[in-house]
């Protein structure tokens, strides 16, 4: 028997247990039915941020940028190619931190991009700076 994980809807944001032995048989949400995992980033809110970095027994690895940021724009398509590697065992998000300076604040963005890698609600790393998809995907797994 395996254990089972908290995954958070990337949809409708309801918290869903999944054993974790299941996590590659494309689990859906038991809530909207939709897939669980996307292979993509997960666009982040002021409202859904929170109960991804808390719930979730994934790691979740956020990439705090902003629209107007030329390094932020040249990172995302390599951030959304590691987002298809990592998943169904580290989830990736995005958080807009001109939409959503709040939570920026909160966690003293100063360079954009940077990426927080949270497990369990909590802030394990951090790096600035644009990132190759090798040098992310390598970057997470180093840390998990």
């Amino acid at each position: 028997m395996t254990a089972a994980l908290h995954i958070v809807c990337p949809h409708c944001h309801k918290t869903n247990r999944v054993q974790a032995g299941h996590l590659a048989l494309h689990p859906d949400c038991g809530s909207c039915h939709q897939p669980l995992f996307t292979g993509q980033p997960l666009a982040l809110t002021a409202s859904s941020f929170d109960p991804h970095i808390a719930r979730s027994h994934l790691p979740v690895v956020v990439d705090f940028w902003a629209p107007w940021c030329g390094p932020c724009q040249h990172m995302a398509p390599a951030f959304a190619q590691a987002a298809g590697q990592l998943e169904p065992r580290i989830r990736l998000a995005k958080l807009d931190t001109e939409a959503h300076p709040d939570i920026a604040s909160r966690y003293r963005i100063r360079s954009i991009p940077t990426m927080i890698l949270f497990h369990h609600g909590q802030e394990k790393a951090r790096i600035s700076g644009a990132l190759g998809t090798a040098e992310i995907v390598r970057w997470v797994q180093s840390l998990v």
